[in-house]
């Protein structure tokens, strides 16, 4: 079985999430017998067709135009459309029928609920990450239920291995509240959490590449504010230092807009940290009970999660329950199974 991993072309200037998805996903793919490769854009038609199977992540219009290509010359595809959604299905259905009505008259115009629905339509299987998006998919976008298949994202097992020490001696903290994620855009609410450190008095620690905007410039603002908050612009995400940041600290506190389910706090997590998220977006799937859940409309439920996450003391049930269901291994066999399944299907 060969099968080829596709994604939107800004994905390795991104260094988000699907990035690090789909760099594991591959390497533990291969390491299971089964043969991986990026999809290169330069080879031809032919080459491509040596491929049993093409996994698409994401649904943009990047995304669109592979998929329709692909189903135009006969290839099959799998998509994991990394869709998630605050409005609710009958919006997302109305959505879609406003674009089909639009598209009688005006061909061309898409919108983003249009787009992964075609995305869908065409796939062999859909492959959410929670079962929210699932649902999402299913009721909103009029997916077939029997053509969706929920398979986790996973994390490396390296995180657990990470050596406090590290970051300690570099940094001088330990014990401190974390986040980790891109600072500036909207959806991670880093601002709100920023708003809400300030009245915590306990160390904390954001590490993230800072997008020019107009938000991450209120952060930065906020942020300078607070002398218990250190800002560090930005670490690989296979540094000993990040390993050793989760490692460090005490609680990871990701109070996003919602999160599907939030890689960085997995891999907190994994590292023995008490994490606290949102709960939008299919994040209990993987936390469970093992969490503290925030609202992330609310700074004073935001700083009211922390300051309970940092009372309690640190126990192994979230790493236990990480390292049994969603390292990645587990996650590659579940994902070689589904590919099997497709094309065992007449």
């Amino acid at each position: 079985m060969k099968i080829a991993l596709a994604s939107y072309q800004s994905l390795m200037l991104i260094h988000g999430g699907p990035h690090v998805v789909i760099t594991e996903l591959k390497e533990h793919i291969n390491r299971q017998g089964v043969e991986a490769d990026y999809f290169d854009m330069w080879k031809t038609e032919d080459d491509l067709r040596r491929y049993d199977l093409v996994h698409l992540f994401g649904c943009n219009m990047e995304i669109h135009s592979l998929a329709r290509n692909f189903r135009e010359r006969g290839l099959k595809y799998v998509v994991n459309p990394i869709f998630f959604t605050r409005h609710s299905a009958p919006y997302i259905r109305f959505g879609c029928f406003l674009q089909k009505q639009l598209n009688r008259f005006y061909a061309g115009i898409y919108t983003d609920y249009g787009l992964v629905r075609r995305i869908c339509q065409g796939a062999e299987m859909v492959q959410p990450n929670t079962d929210d998006e699932g649902r999402l998919i299913e009721k909103g976008l009029k997916i077939p239920g029997e053509k969706i298949r929920v398979i986790h994202n996973g994390v490396s097992e390296s995180f657990e291995r990470g050596d406090p020490g590290v970051f300690v001696e570099r940094y001088g903290i330990r014990n401190f509240i974390l986040n980790v994620g891109h600072i500036g855009p909207p959806r991670k609410n880093t601002l709100a959490l920023v708003r809400a450190l300030s009245a915590v008095s306990h160390p904390a620690v954001i590490i993230g590449r800072v997008t020019p905007d107009v938000e991450s410039e209120a952060i930065l603002r906020e942020s300078a504010k607070n002398k218990n908050l250190l800002i560090i612009q930005g670490l690989n995400h296979h540094s000993p230092v990040l390993a050793s940041a989760y490692a460090a600290c005490d609680v990871f506190a990701m109070p996003s807009l919602y999160e599907t389910p939030g890689l960085a706090a997995l891999e907190a997590g994994l590292a023995g940290a008490k994490v606290v998220i949102t709960p939008h977006g299919g994040t209990k799937d993987y936390f469970a009970d093992y969490a503290h859940y925030a609202d992330p409309y609310s700074l004073s439920d935001i700083r009211r999660a922390i300051t309970t996450a940092l009372e309690k003391p640190k126990d192994d049930r979230l790493k236990n329950h990480i390292r049994e269901h969603f390292i990645w291994p587990v996650i590659a066999r579940n994902m070689i199974r589904m590919y099997r399944d497709v094309l065992e299907k007449k």
